[in-house]
């Protein structure tokens, strides 16, 4: 026996959301299919690539492995909300100024990951860099250059700027 939509409430980006779902629907699928949200890439939808990252609740997690009903009653922020919001500009600047993104898509998830480690510790050395952002795959950088990106949005946090 299959069971049936399931009735979810939830905050996208600051705007309540209400919705019926499959049960087995992951929150990486609602947001792109029903919320037209495409930011949140799929890559490998095991948890490993971190191309679905997305913030709930305040944590990162892997969208690919949150159900979307795990996500009712809460509060999800995806790279169009954050984007949206300015609190990545001075980021997404140092990911251009740095050519920190080549076909862009680990950009999103590599974006809301770099920005959590600048919340979480405004002054990260560029090892502490390069581990917050193991979990996110770039096949096409190679990583230097989003290090770079990351270490000078700090450091321009740490001046004022």
């Amino acid at each position: 026996m299959t069971a049936g939509p399931v009735s979810i409430t939830l905050t996208v980006n600051g705007e309540d959301v209400a919705a019926s779902v499959p049960p087995r629907l992951h929150l990486a699928d609602f947001l792109r299919e029903h919320l037209s949200l495409t930011g949140t890439h799929l890559g490998c939808e095991h948890g490993v690539c971190g191309a679905c990252t997305v913030r709930l609740d305040g944590a990162i997690v892997r969208a690919c492995l949150v159900l979307a009903v795990q996500a009712d009653g809460r509060a999800v922020e995806t790279i169009e909300g954050l984007s949206a919001s300015g609190e990545i500009a001075d980021l997404q600047a140092a990911f251009i100024a740095h050519n920190a993104l080549q076909c862009g898509y680990c950009t999103p998830g590599m974006l809301i990951a770099a920005q959590d480690l600048l919340r979480r510790d405004p002054h990260p050395d560029r090892a502490a860099i390069r581990e917050h952002l193991s979990g996110n795959y770039c096949r096409c950088t190679g990583y230097h250059a989003i290090v770079d990106a990351v270490d000078a949005t700090a450091r321009g946090r740490a001046d004022g700027r």
